[in-house]
C-alpha cells in the first residue's frame, strides 16, 4: 500500500511538472458543408482530466470566454454567433461570485456561416481558455482559414514542449510586423537580453514541483485521524472499547489468540470505513466532487446537512439507523465462527456508534470530497479508521492501560456539545456559498463575522458551565482544567475575529469567510501592487535602480492567482519584501489590449501571431522560462537571469517567505 501509494504522488507530481510545459488542450478545426451553400466550422478540443475549457457565456469579469474572430471575411455571411455543442456544466464560483460554464473531457464549438458568392475566404482565430484546480493557461488561440473549394488550412493549438525556431518566418498579411527574435526590436543589445531563454538556468536551481498534492492527500489523512480520535471520545464508542477488548481476550482462552482476534477487528474496522470512503468516490468521481465545491444547491444541501447534525448533536434528537439493521448484523456475528465473525462484530460497532460518528463522518466525507482530489474521501476515511480502531489493539496489548482510562461521564457529552459549535459554523461557510451564487446579500462578511463570533463566544461560555443543554448532566459550579483551556482558546478566538469587522483580513479564517469585496467598510488598505504591468519598462527601471526583479505571470481570470494574493502577499512580511526590495512586474496573460503591430513568431514549427498584450506576456512566459501556467513567480536579476527556482500556487506564508529571501540573497551575492 505505501509503495503504491508513493507511486501515486510521484505521477501526479511529475504530470503536475508536465502541465506547465504543456498544452493541456489540444483543438483542431474542420469545415462541413450542409448544404449547397451553408457551412460550419467545427472547433473540437481534446482535454485532459482535471481541466476544463470554458464556453461562451462567460458574463464580464469572468474568465476566458470560447470567442471567434475574423480577419478576412469575403463572400461569406455569418449565421447566429460561435454555440458549444458538447455538454457544458455550470457550477457557482465563488471567487468570480458568477455561474461559469465550462466543458470537462471534450469541448465543440461550432460556427455557422452561409456563403453568398461562387468564392469565398474565411479566415481568422478561435480563442479559449482552461483551467484546472491549481494553473489556469494563458488564452490560446487557434488559427484557421478556408476557401470557396473548401480546402481547409488550419493550425492546431498543440505546443507539447517548449521548442522555439526564428529562422525562417513570415507574415500571411503585409501590414503585420515580423518579428524574428522573442524580444521586441531595440538598439540596446543589454535591453534584449531580457528575452534570452534561461529555461536550464531555472532548472539548475532546485525544481519548483511541489508537493501541494502529497501534502493535500496527508493534510487529509490527519483530518480524519482528528475526526476518528474525536470520535473515540463520544457516548456511542468510548464504553465500547473496554467490552470489546475483555470480550476477545477472555473468549480466546489464550493471550496470543485474543491479540489476533483483537488486531483482526481493528483491522476490520480500518477495511469498513476505506469501503465507504470507496463507494463515495465510486459514485461521484473526482470532478462531480470537485464541482460539488461551488455548486450552490449542494452547498446549501451540505448547510442544512451540517445543522442537522449540530441539531443532533445538542441534543435535540439522536441519529440512528434502523435497529434492525443492527440486530441483524448482531445475530449474523453470534452465528457465524472465525474471521467473519470478528467481522460482522466491526460493523456491529460501525451500525451502533452512527448517532454519534454519522454527524462526524458526514462532516469529514463533505470537506474531504469537494477538494477534487479522487483519493480524498478513501484517504480521509483511512485516517478516520486508524484513530478508531488503535485503542482497541492497544488495550488487547497492554490491558493494564485499561484500569487507567477515564471512565465514561459527562464530559463525552461536553465533546459531543463542542462539535454540534463547530458543525455550526461550517454549515455558514456553504450557507455562503449559495448565498452569493443567488444574490441574497444576507451573509455578507461582516454578518458571517458577527455570527461566527457568536458562536465561539457561546461555545467559551458553555465550556464556562454557563450555558446547558438537554443532556448536560448537573455539577457543583467546578470546571475541569482541559475544559477551561478549551473556553479560553473559543473566547480567544472570537475576540480575534472582532477586527475583522472593520476590514482586517483574518487570514487564518480567509477560506472560510466571504470575499472582502461584499464587506461594506474596511478601514484595511495594505495591498501590495506592481510597479509595472510592462516586463521591458520594468527590467529597466530595476537595472538602473540596482535592485532584483519579483516577475507575477497572473490572469484576471485566474483564481489561484487571488487565492495567492489574498493568503500569502497580505502578509506584512511578504508585504514588505515585495515592495522595499524587489521590483515587482505583474503580467497579465489575458490582458486583451490590442498590440501596435500583430507580431509572428514561429513556436515548435508553428507560426503563431501575437495580437495583444497579453498575448506577448504569455508568448514570454513559454519562450523565456518554459512554463505556460498560472501563477507562476520567478525571480530575475538585472541581466534577466534567474535568482532562485520559480514558484507556483503553494499558501504557504514560510515557503513563499523563504523563495523571496533566497532570491535576494543571491543577488546580493552576485
Amino acid at each position: 500500500m505505501k509503495k503504491f501509494t508513493f507511486a501515486l504522488i510521484f505521477s501526479i507530481l511529475s504530470l503536475s511538472l508536465w502541465a506547465q510545459m504543456s498544452n493541456p488542450v489540444q483543438f483542431s478545426v474542420a469545415q462541413k458543408q450542409l448544404s449547397t451553400d451553408e457551412y460550419e466550422l467545427i472547433f473540437t478540443g481534446q482535454i485532459e482530466p482535471g481541466w476544463h475549457v470554458y464556453s461562451t457565456d462567460i458574463p464580464e469579469g469572468g474568465p476566458t470566454a470560447a470567442t471567434l474572430t475574423l480577419e478576412k471575411s469575403e463572400g461569406v455571411e455569418l449565421q447566429g454567433s460561435l454555440t458549444p455543442r458538447s455538454k457544458v456544466h455550470t457550477d457557482f464560483d465563488a471567487l468570480f461570485g458568477m455561474e461559469i460554464s465550462y466543458m470537462e473531457g471534450e469541448a465543440v464549438f461550432v460556427q455557422k456561416f452561409k456563403v453568398k458568392s461562387p468564392s469565398y475566404t474565411l479566415s481568422g482565430y478561435f480563442t479559449y481558455g482552461a483551467c484546472n484546480d491549481q494553473n489556469c493557461t494563458p488564452p490560446t488561440t487557434v488559427d484557421f482559414a478556408f476557401n470557396g473549394e473548401g480546402a481547409a488550412t488550419p493550425s492546431s493549438a498543440s505546443d507539447s514542449a517548449p521548442l522555439f525556431s526564428f529562422d525562417t518566418l513570415s507574415s500571411s498579411d503585409s501590414n503585420e510586423a515580423v518579428v524574428s527574435s522573442g524580444a521586441p526590436q531595440q538598439d540596446d543589445n543589454q535591453f534584449n537580453s531580457y528575452w534570452r531563454p534561461v529555461i536550464e538556468e531555472l532548472k539548475a536551481f532546485s525544481s519548483d514541483v511541489s508537493s501541494s498534492e502529497g501534502r493535500s492527500l496527508l493534510a487529509i489523512f490527519f483530518l480524519g485521524f482528528l475526526g476518528g480520535f474525536v470520535a473515540l471520545f463520544t457516548p456511542c464508542v468510548w464504553p465500547i472499547i473496554p467490552m470489546t477488548v475483555s470480550f476477545f481476550l477472555k473468549r480466546s482462552g489464550s493471550r496470543q489468540k485474543g491479540l489476533r482476534d483483537a488486531f483482526t477487528y481493528g483491522a476490520s474496522i480500518v477495511v469498513i470505513y476505506v469501503l465507504l470512503g470507496l463507494i463515495v468516490t465510486g459514485l461521484f468521481g473526482a470532478s462531480a466532487l470537485n464541482a460539488l465545491s461551488t455548486h450552490a444547491v449542494f452547498n446549501l444541501f451540505f448547510c442544512l446537512m451540517l445543522l442537522v447534525f449540530a441539531a443532533s448533536f445538542f441534543g435535540a434528537f439522536e441519529l440512528t439507523l434502523p435497529s434492525s439493521w443492527s440486530n441483524a448484523v448482531d445475530s449474523k456475528a453470534e452465528s457465524t465462527t472465525g474471521l467473519l465473525s470478528i467481522f460482522l462484530m466491526a460493523f456491529t460497532l460501525s451500525l451502533v456508534s452512527f448517532s454519534c460518528t454519522g454527524p462526524i463522518i458526514g462532516f469529514l466525507l463533505v470537506e474531504v470530497s469537494t477538494t477534487g482530489t479522487l483519493l480524498a474521501p478513501t484517504i480521509g476515511m483511512l485516517g478516520f479508521a486508524f484513530a478508531l480502531a488503535l485503542p482497541f489493539t492497544l488495550f488487547a496489548l497492554f490491558p493494564a492501560w485499561l484500569k487507567q482510562a477515564p471512565r465514561s461521564g459527562g464530559w463525552m457529552n461536553t465533546i459531543k456539545v463542542t462539535l454540534g459549535f463547530l458543525e455550526l459554523a461550517f454549515a455558514l461557510k456553504f450557507l455562503s456559498v449559495a448565498d452569493l451564487a443567488y444574490g441574497w446579500r444576507i451573509l455578507d462578511r461582516e454578518v458571517f463575522l458577527v455570527l461566527w463570533i457568536l458562536i465561539f463566544a457561546l461555545l467559551g461560555f458553555y465550556l464556562l458551565g454557563k450555558i446547558r443543554f438537554p443532556h448536560d448532566e448537573e455539577d457543583e459550579g467546578r470546571i475541569s482544567v482541559p475544559r477551561f483551556f478549551m473556553a479560553l482558546i473559543s473566547l480567544s478566538f472570537a475576540l480575534y475575529m472582532v477586527p475583522g469587522l472593520w476590514g482586517a483580513p483574518l487570514k487564518a479564517i480567509s477560506a472560510f469567510a466571504p470575499p472582502m469585496s461584499t464587506q461594506d467598510f474596511s478601514l484595511y488598505d495594505a495591498e501590495v501592487r506592481p510597479r509595472f504591468t510592462d516586463y521591458d519598462e520594468g527590467m529597466e527601471y530595476a537595472r538602473r535602480h540596482r535592485k532584483p526583479v519579483m516577475l507575477d505571470f497572473t490572469g484576471y481570470g485566474c483564481v489561484n492567482c487571488r487565492k495567492m494574493e489574498i493568503a500569502v502577499w497580505t502578509d506584512s512580511r511578504v508585504a514588505g519584501l515585495l515592495n522595499d526590495d524587489y521590483v515587482l512586474i505583474t503580467l497579465h496573460v489575458d490582458d486583451k489590449t490590442p498590440l501596435s503591430d500583430v507580431q509572428v513568431v514561429t513556436e515548435n514549427g508553428t507560426e503563431r501571431k501575437l495580437r495583444t498584450v497579453g498575448d506577448r506576456w504569455s508568448y514570454l512566459q513559454r519562450y523565456k522560462f518554459g512554463a505556460n501556467a498560472q501563477p507562476f513567480y520567478v525571480l530575475l536579476n538585472n541581466d534577466g537571469k534567474p535568482l532562485n527556482h520559480s514558484y507556483s500556487f503553494d499558501e504557504s506564508v514560510d515557503n513563499y517567505i523563504t523563495f523571496l529571501e533566497t532570491g535576494l540573497k543571491n543577488y546580493k551575492q552576485k
